[in-house]
């Protein structure tokens, strides 16, 4: 994620040029001329974002003056591989409409395109991937055979559950051969990455080891502050204003999977912002340990996310890229997992009252919706991968693709087929 302030009077020329990307509001051409994102093989999802927060003067209500913040640009992709790389081959094969997007920001690139994107980079606080290891190009063979496999298994309809598998896999086999399907190996994982993911493994709950004693000693003291600043909270949950959600609902729901991007300021003072920096951290090692293989708690709809402090942890950006309407996103997580909202998302100004951090907030369904709806930002540039594509159609292709190359039992062999 690349985040870069704005220089003032600009904004509305960078929309319009942000525009020029699409094909359709908020949809961008995977081949534009400026950032051509079909054309790299590792970018799951990317956007382009104006963060020109809404709800920037509801800080007044605890009588604390509204900080100048700028405007940002952000520019973020869920890629495959190492960010670095990444990089440094977006600068190498997209300079210069990179230096035409950034040419709106303040400063503008100079002549280390490179190190001007590195200063501006922006790590997230907490990250979530639904299933970690799967790359666009294994995505798209694996849709690739689950199509042909389909279309095949017509043919072999009241033959033996073996023959069918086995005829299919010859069939498979041949394709490849003749180049006309792909099924590429794995690649290994780095050392580096490995041993980085232990480290992380390892050190948190070490820390968090370490530091029990002192946070046994603090959570009374936590408990008292906390429901003293939950009593006096003021809510600030209106309907959206009809212009904002007209223009958010312009670029919604025309594939399978949309795009969220919403920003808000953080209660003041620094219980709260100790508070989200500490549930992030915990956040992003159980996404990165646990939440890995399709499910985030118990929610499967979402493929990335992420959230990223600004200004100094004044302020919160979160992005996530999910299937199905808003509406059933947010009854998903209401219904599920209600207490992950409110322990995050009621750090934020005017979130609807919790209680004991985990209760109420978003169990209140009509406050939750209006204030998320309030917070959401219009995505000028949204690209995806695979727009036909759920979570779940992507974890069937990979079981599909699994069953394919494995020996099977007439029991297994039944339930493989099944998927097709």
């Amino acid at each position: 994620m690349i985040l870069a302030p704005i220089e003032p009077g600009r904004v509305q020329a960078l929309r319009d040029l942000l525009s020029s990307m699409n094909v359709a509001p908020g949809r961008a051409d995977a081949n534009n001329a400026l950032l051509p994102f079909g054309r790299f093989d590792v970018i799951h999802f990317s956007r382009l974002v104006i963060l020109d927060d809404p709800t920037v003067n509801d800080i007044e209500i605890y009588g604390v003056a509204r900080r100048s913040y700028p405007l940002y640009l952000a520019v973020l992709a869920d890629v495959d591989g190492s960010a670095d790389d990444f990089l440094a081959r977006l600068v190498r094969d997209c300079a210069k409409g990179l230096r035409t997007i950034f040419s709106y920001c303040q400063p503008p690139p100079g002549d280390d395109l490179a190190a001007w994107m590195e200063k501006y980079r922006a790590d997230p606080a907490a990250n979530y991937i639904n299933w970690r290891g799967r790359t666009v190009r294994q995505l798209r063979e694996e849709a690739a055979l689950a199509t042909y496999l389909s279309q095949k298994r017509t043919e072999l309809i009241g033959k033996p559950p073996s023959e069918v598998h086995r005829t299919l896999r010859s069939h498979v086999d041949k394709e490849i051969s003749a180049g006309r399907l792909h099924l590429t190996s794995e690649l290994a994982t780095p050392i580096s990455w490995k041993l980085g993911n232990l480290a992380n493994l390892i050190g948190v709950p070490l820390v968090l080891l370490l530091l029990s004693p002192f946070l046994l000693l603090y959570l009374p003291f936590f408990i008292v502050l906390l429901r003293s600043k939950e009593r006096r909270d003021p809510e600030i949950c209106p309907p959206p204003e009809s212009a904002h959600a007209a223009k958010l609902s312009s670029i919604e729901d025309y594939y399978v999977a949309n795009q969220f991007s919403a920003m808000g300021t953080l209660k003041p003072g620094l219980f709260r912002r100790s508070t989200i920096a500490f549930v992030l951290w915990l956040l992003d090692y159980t996404a990165r340990h646990i939440y890995y293989r399709g499910h985030l708690a118990r929610v499967s709809t979402i493929h990335f996310a992420r959230w990223v402090f600004l200004d100094q942890k004044q302020r919160l950006f979160f992005a996530s890229n999910y299937d199905g309407s808003l509406d059933s996103y947010m009854d998903d997580f209401i219904n599920k997992v209600a207490f992950g909202l409110n322990v995050v998302f009621s750090n934020g100004v005017g979130y609807p009252r919790s209680n004991w951090l985990v209760l109420g907030g978003a169990k209140n369904e009509q406050k939750f919706k209006y204030f998320i709806r309030r917070h959401e930002l219009a995505t000028e540039v949204w690209y995806s991968a695979h727009p036909g594509l759920t979570a779940s159609d992507l974890e069937r292709n990979t079981r599909i693709r699994q069953g394919m190359e494995a020996a099977l039992s007439d029991e297994e062999t039944r339930e493989w087929l099944a998927l097709l």
